[in-house]
């Protein structure tokens, strides 16, 4: 297992540098760059910009250098932590991180935790108790769950908790905590505001990860070891979690890899409804203005997550699975 993680992190580390190549390229392709983008918009207010103030910018941030000079400098940067300086919102992109990392993190950790914690017991109850009240219920809900459009929802919860209760649930904390040290009183404002977009986040996700544990299980429980160990006498509850439910858990298992790249990509639009301040209207607003030293790491890091998360379930899978660890150890 050692000497698997090992291979595989050496692997993480070669594909981070494919990665930032294929950033960067894809990030120059628009016509323009951000000094354009940033004339347009002067423009387009009806101001205007003097050549000499346009030729500093271009200078400050080397944008008339050749594309691989650029390349290197962004790399060399970002060996050290330095992530370049974000065009649109004029401060570097590490602090952009580390004000709006924790926030991200947050927010998509808990609406895991909801999604696991509502969709396995669900999930296994709906296929131990298959055609019943309670699974028909749960398959409703599930169908609901993944047709309603995250957004819609985020406005419709807006709607009846400001209309009915007189609350209003956007962003993460009330203004006069937004810039406060933390202490208990802002940990009860936080609470307060993130079951909003927790419960919106995960309720399609809960809704998928129920019929595809439902599925897996289904097939599970008809197979013959199931059948022989019931046979034996052993109880059905220790029957169906020791071994079909463990089996039936693989997939949900293989898909934590993307979990991680979450924290920024995840429910764009839902984030802007909520005026979330999270890295997703980050990375949006990012793109948007062709902002290549902030996108290109925010991109990147996802790639980082993405990888990070599949080699974490790889290890979980292993864990859960016997099978797995056999596979591994022939590898090996």
């Amino acid at each position: 297992m050692t000497a698997y993680i090992l291979r595989r992190l050496v692997a993480i580390v070669l594909t981070l540098l494919a990665l930032s190549v294929v950033v960067f390229v894809v990030i120059q392709l628009p016509p323009g760059d951000f000094v354009t983008s940033y004339i347009a918009r002067i423009s387009g207010s009806g101001e205007s910009i003097d050549q000499a103030t346009i030729d500093a910018l271009r200078a400050q941030y080397r944008l008339d250098d050749p594309v691989i000079v650029q390349y290197w400098a962004w790399l060399k940067g970002m060996l050290v932590g330095d992530f370049g300086f974000s065009f649109e919102m004029k401060r570097p992109v590490s602090e952009i991180f580390a004000s709006r990392i924790g926030n991200s993190l947050a927010v998509e950790m808990l609406a895991v935790i909801v999604m696991w914690s509502v969709a396995i017991p669900i999930g296994i109850y709906s296929a131990v108790y298959q055609y019943s009240i309670g699974d028909y219920f749960a398959t409703i809900i599930g169908f609901l769950g993944l047709a309603l459009p995250n957004f819609l929802f985020a406005l419709v919860l807006m709607y009846i908790s400001y209309v009915w209760f007189g609350v209003t649930i956007t962003g993460l904390y009330s203004p006069e905590y937004m810039n406060a040290h933390w202490s208990l009183a802002k940990f009860l404002d936080f609470c307060s505001h993130v079951w909003a977009p927790v419960l919106v986040i995960s309720t399609a996700g809960s809704a998928q990860l129920i019929r595809v544990l439902r599925a897996n299980l289904l097939d599970e429980l008809n197979k013959p070891y199931v059948l022989t160990a019931r046979a034996k006498g052993l109880k059905k509850s220790k029957v169906i979690l020791r071994y079909p439910a463990r089996v039936a858990m693989n997939p949900l298992i293989s898909v934590v890899g993307w979990v991680l790249p979450t924290v920024i990509s995840s429910s764009f639009v839902t984030a802007i409804v909520l005026n979330l301040p999270t890295l997703s209207p980050i990375l949006l607003r990012a793109l948007l203005s062709q902002d290549m030293y902030l996108a290109g790491a925010l991109i990147l890091f996802m790639g980082f997550l993405t990888m990070m998360g599949t080699l974490i379930s790889d290890i979980l899978l292993a864990w859960v699975d016997p099978r797995i660890r056999l596979g591994m150890a022939g590898a090996n």
